[in-house]
């Protein structure tokens, strides 16, 4: 179990975000933008030195930013890399962020990283070991860290609990807390037929969700041997769906007011285009707030 660790404070008044990447960055130092908050992915900022963190840094005066990592590898049964925790301690000293996230998943062995959020069996062997990583990962930073649902296209055989179980007994061996990314719950409900958005949400213990993610998708023609189906990839390369949408209307009926970011990592548009995504979700949000007023 964690030692004793500091939480940051939530991020007030507009809870709406955007995830910052490269091609919007000069837009944020021109000119102030409507959005409550920014994340960005941390290994991209671990330079010492440089325009990158520079720039981070002059937009941080700004925005309150949240720290988003892939390279932790937390499923992995091999000890986190405690020289990338170096690199990551040092970047959120001088950011000062109010969420840091990674996610649900592996992507090491041997130390090597693959370049992929590879999935965990739902066991008790491999809640074991991301347990014990996500353990060293706090004790190390002195702070609790969210993790993020992943996205599925198989299922294991003979594992031993769901998905929303997996992450309950997580977030309480653990005491951290959970990155809901409403676009992968439809992902994987799409991809796995014994997946049910609105039964997993129901699931979920309602104290952990601290932050939600919503983006966009692909979708790929597949053979599984019988006949064509249609596999949906994660790819954050377009606007939410409607579907999208609709669980994360649930998800704010379960949760209440959570931080909620618009993510976009591939085929990047304009920055208003990613604006607009935000004011949707900032108006679900105001008007679940009134509901509940």
């Amino acid at each position: 179990m964690t030692t004793k660790i500091t939480q940051k404070s939530p991020i007030h008044n507009d809870i709406v975000g955007i995830g910052l990447r490269s091609p919007h960055i000069n837009s944020f130092l021109k000119k102030t933008q409507k959005i409550g908050w920014l994340e960005v992915h941390s290994e991209n900022y671990y330079a010492e030195g440089g325009p990158s963190i520079k720039n981070l840094k002059k937009i941080r005066e700004n925005y309150p930013i949240s720290l988003h990592c892939v390279g932790n590898s937390l499923g992995s049964f091999q000890k986190i890399d405690l020289n990338h925790l170096k690199k990551l301690k040092n970047l959120i000293e001088t950011i000062d962020p109010v969420f840091v996230s990674d996610h649900i998943s592996w992507g090491m062995i041997d130390n090597n990283h693959f370049n992929d959020l590879l999935p965990l069996p739902y066991n008790y062997k491999s809640l074991a070991a991301i347990a014990d990583n996500v353990d060293a990962m706090q004790n190390f930073l002195k702070r609790e860290i969210l993790v993020e649902n992943p996205s599925s296209y198989i299922s294991f055989k003979n594992e031993e609990m769901d998905e929303a179980d997996f992450i309950n007994q997580l977030t309480k061996k653990t005491g951290c807390f959970l990155l809901l990314d409403v676009n992968n719950i439809f992902v994987s409900s799409s991809n796995n037929k014994n997946f049910k958005p609105h039964s997993y949400l129901k699931k979920l213990n309602k104290e952990i969700v601290k932050e939600i993610h919503l983006a966009g998708h692909s979708k790929s023609k597949i053979f599984d041997g019988k006949k064509n189906k249609t596999l949906l990839i994660d790819t954050h390369n377009n606007e939410v769906c409607k579907e999208v949408w609709n669980i994360y209307m649930t998800a704010i009926k379960n949760f209440g007011q959570i931080p909620t970011l618009i993510e976009w990592d591939q085929d990047i548009p304009e920055l208003k285009v990613l604006l607009s995504e935000a004011t949707k979700a900032r108006k679900i949000l105001q008007k679940n707030a009134k509901k509940n007023s």
